[in-house]
């Protein structure tokens, strides 16, 4: 059972109650007279990358960014999948005294299965108004099972990248980009908000379990963690096919071998740099391994060097 120091204790007691001030329903978000607007993309260029895809047309490339917005939410509930059984279990190793670390934590669960339930009603909306079936990779169940058998700090340390990752995706890309579906946007921004308390804590939770740990263990960690990123790397470019018949469903066209490969060289480097890259070279994230194993922030920046 891991015991918090008084410094960490306010830490834990100041994001509990910034997080207890944030409070959303699904219902204010989603639902009712609240619909997607299929006349308008998704995502941003920076995070969907169709625009240069030239045997695209310009309403082609709209049906593939509201295809990447929908596989975006997806991949972000997939995640939440396997963050929210840990986060549970790390709830149980942190002693009863300390009552803010326990409180901060249990209300990030509740936020996360929160966020689970919203994309899943996204995932039915989305559906009811595309016109054709959109397939994800999967089954989710299966890849979280796979991910948390890898060492508890490199699931915190992947946890730590998606929390971060979401913070730059919204600031650097979403928040100021004008003609997005104003629906989509309003579910990252609040998924955002509480995202913002989520990464406060797991910097915490890392910082609290590598504490525990032996440097050899630390560095077998990180070695998980890269393990994690080529398993996530495999799922994307799997996803990437299932976008192409995706589209190819919703256009009614089928695509000659060049015109599939362009897409498919454009689309595989989107999803590595939205979910991988832009991750992996946030200062806070590379603070964080540089913190807890300074020669691993070298290692990380080279791996990221392959999904830039």
């Amino acid at each position: 059972m891991h015991s918090i120091d008084s410094q960490a204790a306010n830490h834990y007691h100041s994001i509990w109650q910034a997080a207890t001030r944030i409070n959303w329903k699904i219902e204010d978000l989603i639902g009712g007279d609240k619909r997607l607007n299929f006349t308008q993309p998704f995502l941003p260029e920076a995070l969907a990358s169709v625009s240069a895809i030239s045997c695209l047309t310009e309403a082609e490339k709209l049906k593939l960014n509201q295809i990447r917005g929908n596989s975006y939410l997806y991949f972000f509930g997939l995640c939440e999948e396997f963050i929210l059984p840990y986060v549970i279990g790390h709830i149980s190793q942190i002693q009863r005294s300390d009552l803010y670390a326990t409180q901060a934590f249990l209300h990030f669960a509740e936020e996360e299965s929160k966020h689970m339930l919203l994309f899943r009603q996204f995932a039915e909306n989305f559906e009811q108004g595309f016109g054709s079936r959109c397939d994800c990779a999967g089954p989710a169940r299966t890849i979280c099972d796979r991910i948390l058998a890898h060492h508890r700090l490199a699931v915190a340390l992947t946890t730590l990248h998606i929390e971060w990752m979401t913070q730059r995706h919204y600031l650097e890309s979403v928040r100021d980009t004008q003609g997005l579906d104003a629906q989509f946007c309003c579910l990252l921004r609040y998924h955002w908000i509480e995202e913002a308390q989520h990464a406060k804590l797991d910097a915490l939770m890392v910082e609290d379990i590598a504490q525990s740990l032996s440097p050899q263990e630390i560095q077998t960690a990180i070695s998980d963690y890269f393990a994690i990123v080529n398993l996530l790397d495999q799922v994307f470019h799997e996803q990437v096919q299932l976008d192409l018949e995706s589209l190819s469903r919703a256009i009614d066209r089928q695509f000659s071998e060049a015109e599939r490969a362009e897409i498919q060289t454009t689309q595989i480097q989107s999803y590595r740099w939205t979910f991988l890259w832009s991750g992996m070279t946030h200062r806070n994230v590379e603070g964080t391994f540089r913190a807890i194993c300074p020669s691993s922030q070298t290692q990380l920046l080279e791996k990221a060097k392959a999904f830039g």
